[in-house]
């Protein structure tokens, strides 16, 4: 085949590949959604039949087990998923904040918890706009996400808003089941969108709303083990040697450039702690760590930080850089007093460690010199 025929060929291909994808990406979802929509009509009948007190509290065993033997190659039919499919149809139908108008609530709130109105319309003409209509329609947004991510949902969310917020992460960002339970753990839901920060201020929109949901307060370093006493180079040591983690934890869009990044100003070198690119801010996100409390100084290294990144880094399509102060402890009147007379763009944030080594632990570890003393007395003992 000549080459320019091959080239030709290559594209076609790919193209015929990416349509492949797509449509089993369309096949799967109308898939879940149609079991989604199931599993949501037979939790309403469990729900309905029960308060009218149809059904005693065995039925589930007798349904499970009559499901069962006429469907022997489907899963899905124990008694406890029968459960499961009850619980969440109770969680988004019965829940005060949902009311009386589940689908309209539901869409309305999935709005901002999946970042745009496009992406809801695409979920309920893509998704649900081609299956039967059901007896007790499913809201749309559920069927964003599988039903193993809907039980984490429902057995460790407190209210709606809460699993929408979740929802939309991990419609937006490709969640696994893992991942959406490691952010459960965190407690993500009450830390995103909390640093305190000056971007209203100094920002323009949208970037100073979407600067400020990138953030948290606090993050969790919980994957990394640092005695009581670490220095701020070894918290930097830990993050940067857990970059994948670290990175899953600022969430998707950040884009690692370095640690330690040099930038000259006049005759003196200084060290940014780590540097970042932000995908859809378009902008360099500098990072400082504080080992300690927050003072004021510490904001004003990093708006010189961020100045120098805009000076020497920052190109013609970027955005103005941002700040990100990660410390021990911080005062909020103290912090928000330095943010309003700040001149740059920053956030600052606390950290958790959860896996700090006790000092019984450390007590228990052999000293240098205790080291050295069992080797002599060994190479006594040699002799």
């Amino acid at each position: 085949m000549p080459s320019n025929e091959a080239s030709s060929y290559a594209l076609w291909l790919a193209d015929v590949k990416s349509r492949i994808r797509q449509s089993q990406l369309r096949a799967s979802l109308r898939l879940n959604s149609a079991l989604l929509e199931l599993y949501w009509n037979i939790g309403a009948d469990i729900v309905a039949r029960q308060a009218e007190a149809v059904w005693g509290s065995g039925v589930l065993r007798k349904l499970s087990a009559d499901l069962r033997a006429e469907f022997p190659d489907m899963h899905g039919f124990s008694e406890r998923n029968l459960k499961y499919m009850r619980m969440f149809h109770r969680f988004y139908s019965e829940n005060p904040p949902i009311g009386q108008q589940p689908v309209a609530q539901l869409t309305k709130r999935a709005s901002a918890a999946l970042g745009t109105k496009s992406q809801i319309v695409e979920i309920q003409s893509d998704i649900i706009g081609q299956q039967p209509v059901a007896p007790v329609n499913l809201p749309p947004v559920l069927a964003a996400v599988p039903w193993g991510h809907h039980i984490a949902l429902f057995t460790h969310c407190q209210s709606p808003d809460e699993a929408l917020f979740y929802i939309g992460k991990t419609a937006k960002n490709g969640w696994s089941r893992a991942v959406l339970l490691n952010f459960l753990d965190s407690n993500l839901w009450k830390r995103q969108g909390k640093a305190l920060n000056n971007f209203d201020a100094l920002l323009p929109k949208p970037q100073s709303d979407l600067a400020r949901e990138l953030l948290k307060d606090p993050y969790q370093f919980d994957f990394i083990t640092l005695t009581e006493d670490y220095k701020e180079r070894e918290l930097e040591d830990a993050l940067t040697s857990n970059i994948t983690k670290f990175l899953l934890e600022l969430e998707q869009g950040f884009a690692y450039i370095g640690r330690q990044v040099p930038v000259v100003v006049g005759e003196e070198e200084f060290f940014i702690d780590l540097l970042f690119y932000h995908l859809e801010l378009r902008c360099f996100v500098a990072v400082e760590l504080k080992a300690g409390k927050f003072t004021p100084k510490d904001s004003g290294q990093l708006e010189f930080y961020v100045a120098a990144v805009n000076h020497q880094k920052r190109k013609e399509h970027d955005n103005p850089t941002v700040g990100l102060l990660i410390c021990k402890t911080k005062d909020n009147v103290v912090a928000k007093y330095a943010l309003e007379s700040s001149s740059q763009p920053i956030g600052i944030s606390e950290y958790n460690l959860s896996n700090i080594l006790p000092d019984d632990y450390k007590s228990s570890l052999p000293s240098i010199e205790e080291i050295e003393t069992q080797l002599k007395t060994g190479d006594s003992h040699a002799k």
